[in-house]
């Protein structure tokens, strides 16, 4: 074997595991992430290297390549190049080569079972830390203590926040929930569904209200495509019921809020932010006030008095995706972004309606539901801006596309 064989070789291995640890090193802590995804692209760039090939195409890589070009324009505006640059623009290209390599580095059906196991193995992790940390006021991992909001204990692991938390559980669990409920047989559909269960107790102590809608969202999206009635009456059933189990000082907190959705899932605050954040846009609608920049912006597009006499901090996140990126990189890019989600959607059903493999199906209507999960989340989070969680949707998006080439 040459040298340059047995490197290959090296690399190719490198990747095969880098891809099966990412998404469990999400589950712990920011160092271990950061470190598995500098380890899988160097392994998928040096194999592109050795093999001498050019970056595998996709369906999205030309709305890719354009949202990365009006980033790229936008800095036009920006109040500083560097943070554009560094957590904009060059974070957007990270997130984009993880994307090809795991498109392009799931190896066969033995792999993809390694990274389903290893990605529920994290969201275990994830909800026991949090069970924990409820239990006795401390997470193990960071020693962080729970955080308090309207007389609620909300869990948050060792995540700094209970809905990056949430944000992460339920964009897993729909990957379990499919297989689960449309797959496994006999003994291994009931030990998944005691996961499930796991999980789910997992995501209810973060009291991540748009969290649970995700999956409630979840569930709904599999009754309605698999046409199953079973989980179409357990989702009215729940809709039915969670009123009257909800915590009496989340009941008493409603009243205060008039009972008005908008305001009982996003907060004054978040209205008040968004708010604020629609006066960036106004300012420049077309290609925004620059990548990265929306904390440094925030505090000049304030209103004075803000809604409600609501007194939001100088340095915030728009806590929504679609408005956080209309406002950095304008209506345009927000445009750029639809039409890549159109492209992977529209490509991930095509895979779902043609294939004829019952796992295939199953695995690709749940990275459909995973990543319609994670946009529900992100109409009250910039979850695309968290670094932590931000990847896991990239992750997805090239896990569902990759089983095309597995399997057929």
């Amino acid at each position: 074997m040459t040298p340059e064989n047995k490197m290959l070789k090296f690399f190719s291995f490198t990747a095969y595991w880098a891809i099966v640890f990412l998404p469990f090193s999400m589950a712990v802590a920011s160092a271990p992430l950061s470190f598995f995804q500098i380890w899988l692209l160097m392994a998928y760039l040096m194999q592109k290297l050795l093999r001498r090939e050019r970056l595998i195409n996709t369906p999205i890589n030309l709305a890719f390549v354009s949202l990365l070009a009006i980033s790229a324009i936008s800095l036009v505006h920006s109040v500083s190049i560097r943070d554009s640059l560094k957590g904009g623009i060059l974070r957007l290209l990270q997130y984009g080569l993880i994307f090809l390599a795991v498109s392009e580095g799931v190896k066969d059906k033995a792999h993809f079972k390694k990274i389903l196991a290893g990605m529920i193995l994290g969201a275990c992790f994830v909800s026991f830390d949090g069970l924990w940390q409820i239990s006795t006021g401390k997470d193990f991992v960071r020693g962080y203590a729970p955080v308090v909001n309207i007389g609620l204990t909300r869990a948050t692991a060792s995540f700094k926040d209970a809905n990056l938390m949430g944000v992460y559980l339920s964009a897993i669990i729909p990957l379990a929930l499919g297989p689960t409920l449309y797959y496994f047989r006999r003994k291994i559909k009931i030990y998944m569904l005691v996961v499930m269960l796991f999980l789910l107790a997992g995501l209810l102590v973060t009291y991540s209200r748009p969290s649970l809608l995700a999956v409630l969202v979840s569930l709904l999206l599999f009754g309605l495509i698999k046409k199953d009635k079973l989980i179409l009456t357990f989702f009215a059933l729940i809709l039915v019921v969670s009123p009257f189990i909800l915590p009496r000082s989340f009941k008493d907190w409603a009243r205060e809020m008039n009972y008005n959705p908008l305001r009982i899932m996003c907060n004054d605050d978040r209205i008040a932010v968004y708010r604020n954040t629609l006066n960036m846009i106004r300012s420049h609608p077309i290609i925004g006030v620059g990548s990265n920049t929306f904390m440094k912006n925030y505090k000049s597009f304030k209103e004075n008095p803000e809604y409600r006499n609501i007194i939001t901090s100088d340095y915030m996140y728009a806590h929504n995706n679609f408005l956080h990126m209309a406002a950095e990189i304008g209506l345009a890019g927000l445009g750029i972004f639809v039409w890549l989600l159109y492209k992977l959607f529209r490509s991930l059903i095509d895979i779902y309606k043609t294939t004829k493999d019952d796992y295939l199906k199953i695995l690709v209507l749940s990275s459909v539901v995973s990543l319609a999960a994670f946009l529900v989340n992100g109409l009250t989070e910039s979850s695309l801006y968290y670094s932590r969680v931000a990847v896991l949707f990239w992750y997805v998006a090239g896990l569902g596309l990759s089983l095309k080439k597995v399997y057929l």
